[in-house]
């Protein structure tokens, strides 16, 4: 679970403008910070079947997101990956 001050500093590090609080480079963040919790989850408990269908749902949406992000911008599109470290 993200604590508020966790998303709070993600939101600032990410976002486009001082006021900007939804552009998809903060929900590509918020996004990949969940996974990341929920993936250390699954390692812990290889059963639990709920939890590996949200992770797959959040990771199913992140991946729209990126595509968007690329069709429509694709300059902001590296920056962002390169920032947050999800291509090699």
């Amino acid at each position: 679970m993200l604590t508020r001050e966790k998303k709070t500093k993600i939101v600032t590090d990410n976002r486009v403008n001082p006021t900007d609080t939804g552009s998809a480079e903060v929900q590509v963040a918020l996004l990949s910070e969940r996974i990341n919790t929920l993936t250390k989850h699954m390692g812990a408990f290889k059963k639990d079947h709920n939890s590996r269908t949200g992770l797959m749902k959040i990771v199913s949406q992140r991946k729209r997101l990126l595509i968007y992000l690329k069709r429509e911008d694709s300059a902001r599109y590296e920056k962002l990956i390169q920032k947050l470290g999800l291509r090699k």
